[in-house]
Formats: structure tokens, sequence, C-alpha cells
């Protein structure tokens, strides 16, 4: 009896040790004042959807538009609120299902329609959460210029 107290105690501290210790940060007010204040300072007219994703629609398109299921091409330019840019695709554009990117895209994309563009401001929680992924910090707000070349 004394082995298996003994086993479950060590069980425990390993269990405990190995948690992760970097808990889920809830950036949303952060976020939605960062994303306010970018809005203002570049004379924007942005959309708030809700679930906290602004977009603005600079030319809506005139062609197909897509579902959040849909598989699209897409060509993005991808930058924080401070400039800095940290993804662009080439421009013809690159294809992929909106299942398969973060939420920020999957809501925002189907705003336009083939032949439109805008962007997409994306709060973290949208994005990548509160880690960190791929040199994108946890927390990050993310800004894409896109601009929707077909719905495949």
């Amino acid at each position: 009896m004394k082995h298996i107290l003994s086993a479950l105690l060590a069980l425990t501290l390993f269990i405990s040790c190995t948690k992760d210790n970097n808990p889920t940060v809830d950036y949303t007010a952060k976020n939605e004042q960062e994303i306010k204040d970018y809005i203002a300072k570049n004379n924007l007219t942005a959309q708030r959807s809700a679930s906290g994703l602004y977009y603005v629609i600079k030319n809506l398109g005139t062609g197909t538009q897509p579902t959040a299921s849909s598989n699209v091409t897409v060509a993005y330019k991808g930058y924080f609120t401070n400039g800095t840019v940290f993804d662009k695709s080439p421009d013809a554009g690159i294809s992929f299902g909106l299942q398969q990117v973060i939420k920020g895209w999957t809501e925002g994309i189907p705003y336009f329609k083939t032949g439109g563009d805008g962007i997409l401001l994306v709060p973290s929680h949208l994005g990548y959460g509160s880690y960190n992924y791929q040199g994108i910090p946890g927390g990050s707000v993310l800004i894409f210029d896109v601009k929707l070349i077909s719905v495949n």
C-alpha cells in the first residue's frame, strides 16, 4: 500500500509539473482598443461583427460570394498595427478552404464577392489566440489587406 501511495504522489507531482504554465490570456478588451485606435489613426470606415471582427470593404466585387465552407483563392498581405508585415501571398494569390484558416478569415472572406477587396482587422481570439505562432506573438491583432480572386 505504501508503494501505491508513493506512486500516486509521484504521478500527481508529475502531472502538475507538466501542466501548461502559460495560461490562456483574454486579450479581448486590449485588442478592441488597439483596433479602434488603428481605425481612427488610418481614417478607416470599418464594420464590426458580433464576434469582434472588424472589416473594411473597399470594393465589394461582383462575382460569386463564398460561404464559410468555400474553397477560395485570395491575394493578401498580413501585418501588425505597427505596420510590420508578417506574411504576404504571391500576387496570383493562394487557394485554400475557409475551414482551414483562422476564424477571422473564415468569417471575413465571405463578406466579399469575387473581385472584391478590403481589410480584415482580426482580434487575437479570431487569430492565433494568446499563444505565439510562427513569429506572431500571442495576443496580436492581425490586419490583412485581402483581394478575393476567385471562389473555386
